[in-house]
């Protein structure tokens, strides 16, 4: 039986071309459009995709109310397509259930990429224009993209851990607010990141 709905506290990051809302208290579930009416849309479109990843990791996923918390100034990365800015709500302290429950999210993203890269075929389908990469050339860009958030979180010479993923939910549980991205923000992007190259080869699947 589902639990009562919860209000989703959304923030929302407005640039020149492009806004981003961003499910706070859901790392990964955050989606962009060219105004705020049309990102919220768009992130209630998707909130059945991101069941995926809460039943991945075993947390309840009953969406509410949308509730607009913060409104953030955007930048270039925002109208480039990726959400780069750090909420007020995001520099509060975390606790320990909390960052477990982050980190709980972010693993499960994780599972899910590798469960849609390990069922496509090498070749996508081309994007309007002829362009997009290809499946490999995916996972390596989320993987390289990985050993920059790595450094984010404090993590030195990420290239030479063998599981990098591990260590960025340590430091995720760690609960560390001294580093370029506080820990919010740090399961935000990430989980945010490996989740639209998942959709985005479930959607570029050839028919």
């Amino acid at each position: 039986m589902s639990g009562a709905q919860s209000v989703v506290h959304v923030t929302v990051e407005v640039g020149q071309k492009k806004m981003f809302a961003s499910a706070l208290d859901w790392p990964g579930w955050a989606r962009s459009g060219k105004d705020e009416a049309a990102a919220i849309e768009t992130l209630l479109d998707y909130a059945e995709r991101y069941r995926v990843v809460t039943d991945r990791a075993g947390i309840e996923f009953e969406p509410g109310e949308i509730h607009v918390v913060e409104r953030l100034a955007g930048s270039a990365s925002t109208d480039f397509g990726a959400p780069g800015a750090i909420a007020e709500r995001e520099l509060r302290p975390v606790s320990a259930p909390e960052a477990e429950r982050m980190a709980s999210l972010v693993v499960a993203a994780w599972h899910v990429f590798d469960d849609v890269v390990s069922g496509a075929p090498a070749a996508l389908r081309k994007g309007p224009r002829g362009g997009g990469r290809d499946r490999d050339k995916m996972v390596e860009h989320v993987v390289d993209a990985e050993q920059s958030y790595a450094r984010k979180l404090g993590l030195d010479k990420p290239k030479q851990r063998p599981d990098l993923r591990a260590d960025i939910v340590a430091a995720i549980r760690g609960r560390s607010i001294e580093t370029a991205w506080p820990v919010r923000y740090a399961a935000r992007r990430i989980a945010w990141h490996v989740l639209d190259h998942a959709w985005e080869i479930e959607d570029r699947r050839e028919r």
